[in-house]
């Protein structure tokens, strides 16, 4: 079974942030996959079907590891099986990242998943929130999309979810291959 994770904060303040990039990606591969992510287990929403659990950890990005390994070894999910989808400041809006592993890069949630699960060898998709040097950091990752970056963004979360999707039945390198194409 394959799990993809998406990082966000749970909360109504928390909607359509560009922190919760992930959270909307995952939203988008349950809608296609016509899953309800609604089950609560493991402080985190999850839906599954025969092949994929899908995953919103409800204990804020900087927790997020908490969820994602107690449900790891709950449904015994190899780490080869582990998806997780979160944004990234140093990408454009509109570009997404693929990759195999590595480090946090400052980020909070994939440093909480690497330090709970004692690996930095997960797959990844990274949606790019661009960054802004005039607002400081936490305020603008916690900030909605400008309204002229929103189209890019949306475009993001589908193909984010799309390549998502992909991973359940194909190998990560033909899928990074296919959606990390011009994103140089």
């Amino acid at each position: 079974m394959k799990m993809i994770v998406g990082l966000g904060n749970p909360g109504k303040q928390y909607e359509r942030t560009r922190h919760n990039s992930g959270f909307m990606a995952i939203d988008k591969v349950a809608e296609k996959l016509n899953l309800n992510i609604d089950k609560k287990e493991f402080a985190a929403l999850t839906a599954k079907n025969n092949q994929v659990i899908l995953v919103k950890p409800q204990t804020y990005m900087n927790n997020s590891g908490e969820a994602v390994s107690q449900i790891m070894k709950y449904y015994h999910i190899d780490i080869n099986d582990l998806l997780i989808i979160y944004d990234d400041l140093d990408l454009k809006y509109g570009q997404l990242r693929l990759r195999l592993k590595g480090s946090s890069g400052g980020h909070n949630g994939i440093k909480s998943i690497i330090n709970y699960i004692h690996s930095e060898n997960f797959k990844r998709i990274r949606i790019g929130i661009e960054k802004n040097p005039l607002i400081e950091t936490a305020d603008y990752v916690l900030g909605k999309v400008e309204k002229d970056k929103q189209q890019l963004f949306d475009d993001s979360i589908e193909k984010a979810s799309q390549a998502a999707i992909e991973f359940i039945t194909d190998e990560f390198e033909k899928i990074m291959n296919k959606y990390n194409k011009g994103d140089k």
